[in-house]
């Protein structure tokens, strides 16, 4: 079927027909990258000369266009269509293979990746607006490339030269995709447990094990899928220190490096979901005819450190999912408040407004809804520029000082961005009132979709635990500290503000950093261990809402550069908000991590 068959309408027509379209918002992304971030220094760094204004423009563009022209018709039909499997393999929906065509060959898939190997080079930051859109307008489809650009960057980090002269040029090109292969049926998020053999066979290794949840595990899209597995070798030392990583590919290459001979990798089953249905979620099989074929990236027992590369680029990504649905889930809410008509405004009004849109308690929700949204994006985009000058810049004191920026806010963003990306779904199902939770109108399956983004690549306790843990403990507070530094410089040039909209932001920002900086000494300081972790969620929650005051306070200042009085004042408006009714949440995060005691986990687990 044609794409352009399947596209449907946004709005309702006189037959009750839901429309679903999406507008990628370039404009918000150009103000966040130039005037927040800092794109113009980005494109100062060696290497990335060829991200110009021009440039990043026209990609942002031309990445809109294909979000909103290709992937956003498939979203709806893909959701009821669902990826298939049998024994030959998993089918993907109706257009998915077409539109992974045109992908490929415009070249998003090479976007942000090394030169050396075909990739564009372009930077992490302009990348994450553009995975924005993939995943705003389809983040079913989103997912392959995504899980595609975390085996390229573990290759490239970790494998021998020819390890990547042999799968990276392919991968990079979107001609091969790439899976991560961690979780077994025994072991969730604790790899200590990962059971997957690997026997030493001369150059290779012969894999056997089951592994499940692997996003895009099998697909018709592409001629070769290339797993990371983790698995042990027989001498290997128990725990997370005997964990190995192995190149497995679906089909094993001929000499002149196609694919050839069927690998012994299959996907045995794909689950039934709540969300995500055109995504093949697999069961993956490897070794039931003797083993598969395996090539050991890097050094034997390192495999889990050289995964963790893999899973915090994955971990970006799936916080930029969960507010991309939420952007999606705020235009289609927003359309349908201003079409649905629905009683007086105020009491005693005797007439109907034409839209509910016009309802304060409805405007509330939109503003609670964007102004998190565009709260997050920026935090987004801070974390990829953060690792940009980690990897480019010249000076190694520099990239140590980003680097530990970009890991202090990687959790923060898988984190926080797909809690509130859950929340603001859900506001979006409310707006639509009785219809939301009717299927057709398409607002229910932003909600389900987005429910597992606070799940895989580690649940947002393992985050909020990570944030406390290595990111603030480990390191005795050295990044959070730097962080409130940053955040001190944007609050001594809100207070030279004269005007209501900057003194606001001073003062929603200076609570927000007394919070964070009496917090994170109360952290610090604290000695029972099981108390600190009973309080990482609270800690992980109250420093999301507290860069999102910063992502805003700064976007304040940056409107001084923008010669556009509608985007002027809208984005005032929504910043406002956000100080007024969205930061205030940080304090009663502040309270219960205050009032941390170990007793109101006491109870007996007989009486739970």
């Amino acid at each position: 079927m044609a794409v352009v068959a399947l596209a449907v309408l946004l709005k309702p027509d006189s037959s009750g027909e839901q429309i679903l379209s999406y507008t990628a918002p370039v404009k918000d992304m150009r103000f966040v990258l130039d005037h927040v971030v800092g794109m113009e220094d980005i494109a100062r760094l060696p290497g990335y000369e060829e991200a110009t204004p021009d440039i990043v423009s026209a990609i942002l563009e031309e990445a809109g266009k294909f979000a909103a022209d290709v992937l956003a018709p498939l979203n709806h039909p893909g959701d009821l269509e669902g990826a298939t499997w049998t024994a030959e393999g998993v089918t993907t929906v109706a257009g998915w293979k077409d539109a992974y065509t045109q992908f490929s060959e415009a070249g998003w898939n090479s976007l942000a990746f090394d030169p050396e190997y075909g990739g564009q080079g372009m930077p992490g930051a302009l990348a994450a607006a553009v995975q924005e859109m993939w995943h705003s307008s389809n983040m079913a489809f989103g997912l392959c490339p995504l899980l595609t650009q975390g085996a390229v960057h573990a290759i490239a980090s970790h494998a021998s030269d020819e390890l990547k002269q042999t799968y990276l040029e392919k991968m990079i090109s979107g001609q091969w995709t790439g899976t991560m292969n961690l979780t077994e049926p025994q072991a969730g998020s604790d790899l200590a447990a990962v059971r997957s053999r690997a026997e030493p066979r001369g150059d290779h290794y012969l894999i056997t094990g089951q592994k499940i949840y692997i996003t895009y595990g099998d697909h018709d899209m592409t001629e070769n899928t290339i797993h990371l597995v983790l698995a042990r070798t027989p001498d290997a030392p128990a725990g997370v220190k005997g964990i190995s990583l192995f190149v497995c590919p679906k089909y094993l290459l001929n000499s002149d490096g196609t694919p050839g001979q069927r690998n012994d990798a299959r996907c045995v089953s794909i689950e039934h979901k709540l969300g995500i249905h055109a995504s093949p979620t697999c069961v993956m099989s490897f070794g039931d005819d003797g083993g598969a074929v395996g090539y050991l990236v890097g050094e034997e027992n390192r495999g889990l450190m050289y995964m963790f590369t893999m899973m915090n680029e994955a971990r970006l990504a799936v916080g930029i999912e969960g507010y991309a649905l939420g952007e999606m889930a705020y235009q289609r809410a927003t359309a349908f408040a201003k079409d649905r008509k629905q009683g007086p405004v105020l009491l005693g009004d005797k007439e109907s407004q034409p839209g509910i849109i016009n309802h304060p308690d409805v405007r509330r929700m939109l503003m609670t809804m964007r102004s998190q949204v565009e709260a997050a994006r920026v935090i987004a985009y801070d974390c990829a520029a953060a690792f940009d000058f980690a990897s480019h810049h010249s000076d190694e004191d520099v990239r140590a000082r980003f680097d530990r920026r970009g890991a202090l806010l990687t959790p923060i963003v898988k984190g926080w961005s797909t809690e509130i990306g859950v929340d603001v779904c859900s506001l979006g199902v409310q707006v639509h009132g009785g219809m939301g939770f009717i299927e057709e109108t398409g607002a229910a399956q932003y909600l389900r979709d987005v429910r597992i983004t606070p799940i895989y690549e580690g649940t947002t306790g393992i985050q909020a635990n990570d944030l406390l843990g290595r990111k603030t403990q480990y390191d005795g507070g050295q990044g959070i500290e730097e962080l409130l530094v940053d955040m001190r410089a944007t609050l001594s040039a809100l207070e030279q503000a004269t005007d209501a909209h900057g003194k606001r932001a001073g003062k929603a920002l200076k609570n927000a950093i007394d919070l964070v900086a009496a917090a994170s000494q109360k952290i610090l300081q604290q000695e029972n261990p099981a108390v600190n972790a009973a309080v990482a969620n609270d800690y992980l929650m109250l420093m999301g809402y507290t860069t999102g005051c910063w992502a805003l306070a700064r976007s304040v200042l940056a409107t001084a550069n923008v010669d556009d009085n509608d985007f002027v004042s809208a984005k005032l408006t929504v910043c406002r908000f956000y100080f007024d009714c969205i930061a205030p949440r940080a304090n009663s995060h502040f309270t219960a991590l205050e009032n941390a005691d170990i007793e109101h986990y006491a109870l007996d687990i007989e009486l739970m």
